[in-house]
């Protein structure tokens, strides 16, 4: 295939994969300021909305086309001697396995959960316990910084592996800082508050109003 073609697919899951990842933190962020529970499970259900309409298709055209420009440009297995080229496939491969393992999943039963909370009318303790895990918050926290260093690694290029190390390093202290902070900012617990009833309508149960028109 061509190279400048190859790039393109590259390019666009790459694309795919950031707008993808950000729509899942700005919902994340989102739901965690929500008190009320539809509103809650509508925002967790974004989240599954983004990871499966952008996140995994881009992931599947970045592997493809990452591995075809490997195989025919990079001179295949003799690339993993370049840092910044083993040091993106490392990163992908690990993101690859945690979000479709750890995080996915997370979300996938925070899905589960919010509806099963839909249907009993009310919030449950099993919902509570799930949002407030921490190793699921600190990979999710961990897969936008690790993007961004996998995109630096593409533009940059470094021929140390002593770029990479740092970035990885802050990566991993911005995922840690980001899972301490954010949940105490947005300690999260749901709205147990009946909502008020809305008054009926006239000619749906609400009786006419009596005439004061005095007799004649």
């Amino acid at each position: 295939m061509d190279y400048g073609l190859l790039r393109f697919f590259h390019i666009l899951g790459a694309v795919l994969i950031g707008a993808g990842l950000v729509g899942v933190w700005m919902s994340d962020l989102r739901a965690r300021q929500l008190r009320r529970l539809e509103p809650f499970a509508e925002a967790v259900r974004s989240i599954a909305v983004f990871y499966d309409g952008l996140v995994v298709p881009g992931a599947l055209l970045l592997m493809v086309s990452g591995g075809a420009l490997i195989a025919t440009v990079y001179g295949g297995l003799d690339a993993f001697r370049v840092p910044w080229i083993a040091g993106m496939v490392a990163l992908f491969a690990f993101e690859f396995i945690e979000g479709n393992t750890v995080t996915r999943l997370y979300f996938m039963r925070l899905r589960r959960l919010s509806r099963a909370a839909l249907e009993a009318g009310r919030g449950i303790a099993e919902l509570e316990r799930a949002r407030e895990a921490a190793v699921p918050a600190f990979t999710h926290f961990l897969d936008l910084p690790l993007f961004v260093l996998i995109v630096a690694l593409a533009t940059l290029r470094p021929e140390s592996w002593t770029a990479f190390g740092l970035g990885a390093a802050v990566a991993v202290t911005a995922a840690t800082a980001l899972t301490l902070l954010i949940p105490r900012l947005y300690p999260w617990t749901l709205d147990e508050a009946p909502a008020s009833p809305l008054p009926a309508p006239r000619g749906e149960g609400a009786p006419a109003p009596k005439s004061k028109r005095p007799p004649l």
